[in-house]
């Protein structure tokens, strides 16, 4: 994608235990547009929440970044000393994690802290900075923000409290917003107003988001583009509207076979047989072949990249280029999954 402010290329993590190397993330790549939300999307275990953490720096030992590169706004930063990493975390990128309790001091108000983190990576004076975050809150829709600055966080709902931990990743105009489930311990009414407040961010400050959940509402709402990932790889990825109603991996379509429809009349959900591999036990080939019911012999010994794909870029031999010379277009309703 041209003009990418995020681009992530054959990202590699891995982590060295008494058991011996483990890949959690094996070959990811993709980029991210100003102002694109980017969903990310998966079962758990599947790499999701460690590929973000490895974009931001935070990867904690024995993990480590192995090989691939991470440019932001064209400049490498996954190779950069840690407080250099520092700098840009809050000032270039920001983060919005699923518990808003960890992510705020209790034993600070609000006020404090958002006027800490401002003045750590903008020249203001304590007042300009109280004045930024009375007008970040605001922003981010908590009403009598004067009032509210001087509120600790135990004060604060879960719904608000999620939306300063948004305001405290905003306080520095970063470029980038890695979301991890931002909305997971919200009912549904917050849930709505949580995903209208990140897209009117990406919309009018230009800011690409990398947003990681496992709702797929929440997904076919707020993303532009979705890419799915399985065992530490990319299967899918393509614009949302594509991944959701025309899937293209078997996965995928075992993902969206699973959700409920409203007006939907039926006494079971299909299901995707199996689960995910543990990382010491991921097959040869295709790692979704044991599950897949339309597995072929290359697809366990021959571990597929992403193809072009009826729309999106799927990581299934099904699409390979001389299967669809002969017409070959997987029909998923001849059973992704099993009932």
């Amino acid at each position: 994608m041209t003009g990418a402010l995020l681009e992530v290329s054959h990202l590699r993590v891995e982590f060295n235990t008494r058991r011996g190397t483990l890949v959690a993330i094996d070959d990811v790549s993709f980029d991210i547009a100003p102002g694109e939300v980017l969903g990310v999307v998966g079962e758990s275990g599947a790499g999701k929440s460690i590929t973000g953490t490895a974009i931001i720096g935070l990867l904690e030992r024995p993990g480590r970044i192995a090989g691939g590169e991470i440019r932001l706004e064209g400049s490498r930063i996954d190779n950069l000393p840690q407080e250099a990493l520092r700098r840009i975390r809050g000032r270039r990128i920001g983060a919005i994690f699923q518990d808003p309790l960890t992510s705020l001091d209790p034993l600070y108000t609000i006020g404090q802290q958002l006027v800490e983190t401002i003045q750590a990576h903008l020249p203001l004076t304590a007042a300009q900075a109280r004045s930024r975050a009375i007008e970040l809150l605001g922003e981010v829709g908590i009403s009598a923000p004067e009032r509210r600055i001087d509120h600790y966080p135990h004060q604060f709902p879960g719904g608000m409290r999620q939306r300063v931990v948004i305001a405290l990743a905003l306080c520095a105009n970063p470029r980038l917003i890695i979301a991890d489930e931002p909305t997971t311990a919200l009912d549904v009414s917050v849930q709505a107003q949580i995903i209208t407040l990140i897209k009117r961010l990406g919309r009018e400050h230009g800011t690409a988001v990398m947003l990681v959940t496992h709702d797929m509402g929440v997904i076919a709402e707020t993303a532009d583009r979705v890419a799915v990932m399985y065992a530490g790889r990319i299967v899918e990825i393509g614009p949302v509207q594509a991944v959701i109603h025309d899937p293209q991996h078997p996965y995928t379509a075992g993902l969206m076979g699973s959700i409920p429809t409203v007006g939907q009349d039926t006494e079971r959900l299909p299901q995707i047989e199996g689960s995910m591999p543990r990382l010491d036990a991921i097959p040869a080939g295709c790692a979704f072949n044991p599950r897949c019911p339309r597995a072929f012999d290359r697809c366990r010994a021959e571990r597929p990249g992403l193809l072009e794909a009826h729309g999106t870029l799927a990581a299934c031999w099904l699409h390979a280029p001389e299967r669809a010379a002969i017409g070959a277009r997987p029909g998923w309703s001849e059973g992704a999954v099993h009932g």
